[in-house]
């Protein structure tokens, strides 16, 4: 047997707590962080190669770089976090343990050994009607947590889900992968922040 075809990579917890601020009324989840290395800041969409942060300076603040540090290096966690608290922003991931399958960041060799719990989770959120994934392994494994089809890119479907209706919104991801410009990405995150009644 071809012992480079039979690599082992072993499973991870997922490093942060989830982020939920008192009041949030949308939740926001990814698939899982990259690799430590890659990471800018102790917070949600720490790579600096992902818009995520770009995307949010440009939907509220009409400025991309809003979330920038000044070294430009490195994403401003402090205002990340000031930021969705005062907006209602609550964020985690759909994935509490997984598997590098390449033993890279790509979701698409993402295996999830144990998905997130939905329901504990809108427990903790009380005011949460809008639930938001942001990319294609996000969106397939809420859908197999709440057994329902995944919306098309940029729509939502309804779900039940701790004794309310919530709306489940696909998002495009913020990957430079994912081949959308910066501006066409944010004018897809515009739209369902207005649809929240989150934008004025």
């Amino acid at each position: 047997m071809d012992e480079k075809a039979v690599v082992s990579h072993p499973a991870e917890e997922h490093p942060l707590e989830p982020f939920l601020p008192e009041g949030a009324r949308l939740l926001m989840l990814g698939s899982f962080p990259p690799a430590r290395s890659r990471w800018s800041m102790e917070f949600y969409y720490p790579n600096f190669q992902n818009d995520m942060w770009r995307v949010m300076g440009l939907v509220f603040f009409g400025d991309r770089e809003r979330f920038v540090a000044p070294d430009g290096r490195h994403f401003d966690r402090e205002a990340v976090a000031a930021f969705c608290r005062e907006r209602g922003i609550a964020l985690s991931d759909t994935a509490a343990e997984v598997v590098r399958v390449r033993g890279n960041a790509s979701d698409r060799f993402l295996e999830v050994v144990r998905p997130f719990d939905l329901a504990g989770m809108l427990e903790r959120l009380p005011d949460c009607r809008t639930v938001v994934t942001t990319g294609q392994k996000a969106a397939d494994t809420l859908a197999a947590v709440a057994g329902c089809p995944a919306p098309a890119v940029g729509c939502f479907t309804e779900l039940e889900a701790s004794g309310r209706t919530v709306r489940f919104y696909r998002m495009p991801s913020t990957s430079r992968a994912y081949p959308k410009p910066l501006a066409e990405k944010a004018a897809v995150y515009g739209r369902m922040f207005a649809d929240a009644g989150m934008l004025p």
